[in-house]
């Protein structure tokens, strides 16, 4: 049945007979081994007219002169086709299947054959040559999608076990007939990579890129990631450069080895300063590149870095996921969201983590890979517990192997015959590889110096025991030039875990030549590490020492300066139309600050210091400068909003406005920290504080005589105000901010203000108005090239568009709204207009298209914490589900619309809630339960104001039952 209809017996064909015939062998055989009844029969197979009884009995008598009296039995309820597993290619099919899967784990040998003997039972489409509709038509469920998950099942097996060529021949012609399918593209672009054939690799992907684009969809983070190795010709990996002349710890490697082997979800490494943990997961990690071709991840977890905060897992799951191939934009704002997204992305990969440094187990957990073949390998001070993995506690190194490092790095020649003095070396070290390490980097770089001059000095800086090996960078410090001792002391106070060679500069007070050369010199001795291409970072044991003399304020003052002059110009490239509202930073200066020739450029640089921006406003809170506390912060809000980064949005503001809040007439500082604020929660819908943090700024902006200030902080009031049913007065604010706008001549925030106008407007039924204040907002947008502002207000001017029963415009400004978010990537935007694109099909009847649209927006929108985007989506889902006949799955999403609007606030999405559980519990049949949801309805909108309070009147009085008025 697994392609043509076919019957053999000891390897000859049978034949089978007319069509008819074979009808009613193929009904038999759908319900194999179960009695189906002559009428069943007939109903089944000759459904457009009558059959008599005799007719269904000439032809069973006909299939037992073909396969034999036995085959066929009568029963007291029918006739009963009776077959072992193995004589029906799909019972046959079912069984390799599932004992494939018992297999897998224990036996891929076994797996692989059982799938390609399942495999090959394949000889075309499910019953290629039968008329499903005389077989039972929708009630025959088709196989035909299990070959797809077979196929893939095996390719993932072959591929793991070196059959690349199997797996890509047998994908090819999959992905030929659904290039779509991200699954299957996806393992065979690792079947191509896997031979070397990267081109091929490519062309696959851009294949299911563009059949993607098709259904308005983008390939997710394992598919990009693929295409970048492709590129590249190397799977993305953030590991830094593995340890020189590694030595030891063969039975640690092996145990890290056989783990991995084994499929185990992590192994812990834990050891004193100094023991080589990072070096030895470093190591692993490398080794096990093939074993991991999806790509090797490093997070630095900064556990015990000194001065530094521990991680914070939202932080580190960022990170992971930019790492992984997920742009920063698509970055949900909670945690919980972050986890899910993380664990989806590693789904269906080999991928090994590093997790470095790490402060707990508690830490740890969420980053740990749930996905089958991925790894990590934790490293920490303190040992794991029994779930975070098998535990590795690192001694010191064995004399000899200590022995053999300090030969391998200082070379053997200046060695010869001096196996005493080197043991006594490597003990003043404590056996640990990273004074080792540096104790040999000292004695290369003095080729001068005798092995005794370097052992006197040890024994001059000890007692030291086996545990404490910091002789070794007490003499290599001692041996250095007083720019680079200052340089290093310097470090040991940095706020972040690394810094640039500008950012090095600034810290010096030199410039970024003489850092560039001073930072070489600091990492030629081991007392650096390179964390990346003109970037450093120092190693915890290290920082300690240096630590020990905190750096002079006015050179961490330079540092913040840098990143706060820095900051600024990367906002004023990445954001443009921000530049006229950021805060001055003119009072500050800094020497070393880089040009960014555009906004990428600018956006780069945010990137790549954002962990050390938020660690200097921590620090500069901590030690008494607010100035650079509440600037920072208020300067980087743009980038945490558009990529949904709320915690650290939040955390940064309000430990900001802690600060300046103190400083009573810093109305300056209060009112842009409030502003912020004030968005932030509005955006998360907490409604209230959004509307009690605005309301403080106003006041402030008019002292300061900002009309810029006080444009923003009246949207920003207006915005929650009519969230929360207060429609005049948030009019009011909008006109008051469109005055202010158009007086400072700025068309952004003018054309934002006349946008929002044109939908409260829209509310009340002015829709005319409505649409000229649309009309021209996105008319001056269009002007001055803000595409994201323009995509927003072409959703509201299609919502007009469709109330006024102008569906092909409404459809064509949906449309363009769509393209110009994706453009810019907003997926709130984006998720809106696919919403609004579903609510026109729709309107036309066509229900199906509808709900494929709103699939989409809910794609789009399952990593966006907006509150009225989530109401939004539930609320258009309902009435697509009512208006198809589906009334369970409207209350569902009815029910869920409800919540989000009591928990927000908003009640304009509260009254639209109602209204919609009403009418979908009237069209279920439950009357007394949805009166209570008519009368809240009505009442909701009277209270606001809006026209839909006498349409849900009219509603209820046409009803003849229980939901009319009472």
């Amino acid at each position: 049945m697994l392609g043509p209809l076919e019957a053999w017996h000891d390897g000859v064909p049978v034949p089978l007979g007319d069509q008819q015939q074979r009808f009613v062998l193929v009904v038999l055989l759908l319900h194999a081994n179960k009695p189906v009844t002559p009428a069943r029969l007939a109903e089944i197979v000759w459904a457009d007219r009558e059959a008599k009884p005799t007719l269904v009995r000439s032809y069973i008598k006909r299939l037992r002169d073909v396969l034999g009296d036995a085959t066929i039995e009568t029963t007291p309820t029918g006739y009963l086709l009776r077959v072992g597993e193995d004589q029906l290619d799909t019972m046959r099919f079912d069984r390799l299947r599932a004992e494939a899967a018992d297999a897998r784990a224990d036996d891929p040998r076994r797996a692989i054959a059982l799938l390609r003997e399942a495999a090959g039972l394949w000889r075309g489409k499910f019953l290629e040559d039968i008329d499903i509709d005389r077989v039972g038509g929708p009630e025959v469920i088709s196989p035909d999608e299990s070959y797809p998950d077979v196929v893939g099942d095996l390719a993932e097996l072959e591929i793991e076990a070196g059959a690349h060529r199997s797996a890509r021949d047998r994908l090819r012609p999959l992905v030929q007939a659904d290039p779509a399918s991200q699954k299957h593209a996806e393992l065979l672009m690792r079947a191509l990579l896997a031979g070397g054939d990267r081109v091929a690799a490519l062309r696959v992907y851009h294949g299911t890129r563009d059949a993607l684009a098709a259904l308005r969809m983008a390939p997710g983070p394992v598919l990009r990631k693929l295409a970048a190795r492709a590129e590249q010709g190397d799977p993305p990996s953030s590991l830094p450069l593995r340890p020189g002349e590694f030595t030891g710890r063969a039975a640690e490697i092996a145990t890290i080895e056989a783990a991995a082997a084994a499929g185990r979800r992590a192994v812990w490494i834990s050891g004193a300063p100094g023991a080589g943990k990072t070096g030895l997961a470093i190591e692993a990690a490398h080794r096990l590149r093939d074993r991991f071709p999806d790509g090797q991840l490093l997070a630095r977890l900064n556990g015990f870095t000194p001065g530094v905060d521990a991680t914070d897992v939202g932080d580190a799951l960022s990170e992971l996921l930019v790492e992984l191939g997920v742009p920063a934009e698509q970055i949900p704002a909670t945690v919980g969201r972050k986890v899910t997204l993380y664990q989806a992305t590693l789904w269906g990969t080999r991928t090994l983590v590093v997790l470095d440094n790490a402060a707990s187990p508690e830490q740890i957990r969420p980053l740990l890979p749930e996905a089958d073949g991925c790894l990590a390998v934790v490293t920490s001070r303190r040992m794991g517990d029994a779930d975070t993995g098998e535990n590795i506690r690192l001694a010191p190194l064995s004399p000899e192997e200590a022995a053999e490092l300090f030969h391998a790095l200082a070379g053997p020649s200046r060695l010869r015959g001096r196996a005493a003095d080197v043991a006594a070396v490597v003990r003043r070290c404590g056996y640990l590889p990273m004074p080792v390490r540096v104790a040999a980097a000292l004695f290369r770089r003095h080729d001068r110096w005798p092995l005794e001059h370097l052992l006197r000095l040890l024994e001059e800086n000890g007692p030291w025991g086996e545990d404490d090996g910091i002789a070794a960078v007490r003499v290599s410090y001692r041996q250095l030039g007083e720019p680079q001792r200052a340089l290093f002391r310097l470090l040991g106070s940095l706020p972040g875990p690394d810094v640039d060679v500008a950012g090095g500069a600034a810290l010096a007070g030199c410039d970024v030549a003489e850092a560039r050369s001073l930072l070489d010199d600091l990492h030629e001795v081991s007392l650096l590490e390179e964390a990346a291409p003109e970037r450093y970072q120092m190693l915890d044991p290290l920082k300690e020492f240096a630590a020990d003399e905190p750096a002079p304020r006015p050179a961490l003052v330079r540092l913040l300066d840098y990143y706060l002059v820095t900051l600024a110009a990367a906002v004023r490239a990445a954001y443009p139309f921000d530049r006229a509202q950021l805060p001055s930073t003119a009072d500050r200066s800094c020497a070393v600050t880089p040009v960014f020739a555009d906004a990428d450029a600018g956006l780069r640089w945010i990137v790549a210091e954002r962990d050390n921006l938020v660690a200097a406003i921590r620090y500069a809170a901590a030690h008494a400068l607010p100035e650079h506390t509440w600037r920072l912060a208020v300067l980087l809000w743009r980038y945490f909003n558009t990529t949904n980064q709320f915690e650290d949005w939040i955390g940064t503001l309000e430990l900001a406005w802690r600060i300046v809040s103190a400083d009573a007439g810093n109305d300056y500082g209060q009112a842009h920290v409030l502003l912020r604020l004030a968005t932030a929660h509005d955006r998360r819908g907490q409604l209230a504080e959004a509307l009690e943090l605005a309301a403080k700024a106003l006041p402030k902006w008019r002292r300061l005589g900002d009309p810029r200030g006080e444009a923003a902080t009246l949207c920003a009031l207006a915005i929650p105000t009519m969230e929360l049913g207060r429609h005049e007065q948030a009019m009011a604010h909008l006109e008051a901010a469109l005055a202010k706008y158009e007086q400072t001549e700025d068309r952004r925030g003018e054309a934002h203000a006349l946008s929002m106008l044109g939908y409260l407007n829209e509310l009340h039924g002015n829709l005319r108005i409505a649409l000229a204040q649309h009309e021209s907002a996105a008319r001056m947008l269009r002007e001055i090239g803000h595409v994201q502002g323009l995509a927003h207000t072409l959703n509201n001017l299609g919502s007009v568009q469709e109330n006024l029963d102008l569906l092909t415009e409404a459809l064509a400004s949906y449309t363009d709204a769509h393209a110009h978010a994706a453009e810019v990537g907003d997926h709130c935007v984006e998720a809106y207009a696919l919403n609004n694109i579903g609510n026109v099909h729709r309107q036309r009847g066509r229900y199906a298209e509808a709900v494929r649209y709103h699939d989409k927006a809910r794609e789009v929108a399952a990593n966006v914490p907006d509150a009225d985007l989530r109401t939004q989506l539930y609320l258009d889902r309902g009435a697509t589900a009512l208006a198809g006949g589906a009334p369970r799955e409207a209350l569902t999403a009815g029910k869920a619309a409800l919540d989000l609007a009591e928990g927000s606030g908003n009640r304009a999405y509260r009254a639209r809630a109602h209204r919609g559980v009403a009418e979908t519990l009237h069209a279920m049949g439950d009357h007394e339960g949805a009166v209570t949801h008519w009368a809240a309805a009505e009442a909701e909108f009277a209270a606001l104001d809006l026209p839909e309070a006498g349409e849900v009147r009219e509603e209820r009085s046409a009803l003849g039952c229980a939901c009319g008025p009472r």
